[in-house]
């Protein structure tokens, strides 16, 4: 029988010891935790003005890589949203605005400047630089951002680390994983055991009618 063991465990990195597991069914937990578990990021950027050295392009992406805070029980993928709607709706994206300005000395805009609509989802740190101003230079935008998965794209990807250990025992792995900040380690972890149980359900059920 599968046992799992804590062997440390914060919000921001957790080890857990898995035991009597065949492994592809740890690893299939380990991927399930870095492409499955979705998070919140930027997806849509409308540029209302932009007078820096950077493109409007390079401005979106960096904007889409930046962490925020997920909170997975207010928000639904757009594709289970009830809206049905390509522009989004409150139960699933959120509004995100930057208005910055350099006067008499060049600014560097963090990503401390972006003004949510909600104060839960937001930047997991405001010290991440997003465009260097020179005076007189002014950038102003508006930001959606949904929840999304790591198998669609890599600003999605709730974890920094997900790696299987080998303990040296048979059929025994440590899995370490480590958050970006969006969501606690842990949670990543539980989620990652619900999606993979889910999706073997599913699998069963399909197997079972046919």
């Amino acid at each position: 029988m599968v046992s799992i063991e804590v062997i440390e465990s914060s919000d921001a990195r957790i080890r857990v010891r898995l035991k009597n597991i065949d492994r592809a069914y740890a690893n299939a937990l380990r991927r399930v935790a870095i492409s499955q578990v979705p998070v919140m990021a930027i997806d849509d950027v409308v540029i209302l003005e932009n007078s820096s050295v950077m493109f409007d392009e390079l401005v979106a992406h960096r904007l889409g890589l930046i962490p925020l805070k997920t909170d997975l029980v207010r928000y639904n993928l757009p594709e289970d949203c009830d809206c049905k709607s390509a522009l989004g709706c409150p139960k699933c994206r959120v509004l995100l605005v930057l208005d910055s300005e350099a006067t008499d000395r060049p600014k560097t805009v963090m990503s401390s400047d972006l003004v949510s609509e909600d104060p839960e989802s937001k930047p997991v740190s405001g010290d991440i630089p997003i465009v260097k101003l020179a005076p007189g230079q002014r950038i102003k935008l508006e930001a959606y951002a949904r929840l999304g998965k790591g198998n669609e794209h890599a600003k999605w990807q709730p974890t920094a680390v997900s790696v299987l250990v080998e303990t040296g025992r048979p059929d025994e792995f440590d899995l370490v994983i480590e958050s970006v900040g969006s969501l606690s380690a842990p949670e990543i972890f539980i989620r990652s055991i619900q999606t993979l149980q889910k999706s073997l359900s599913n699998i069963s059920t399909q197997v079972v009618a046919a």
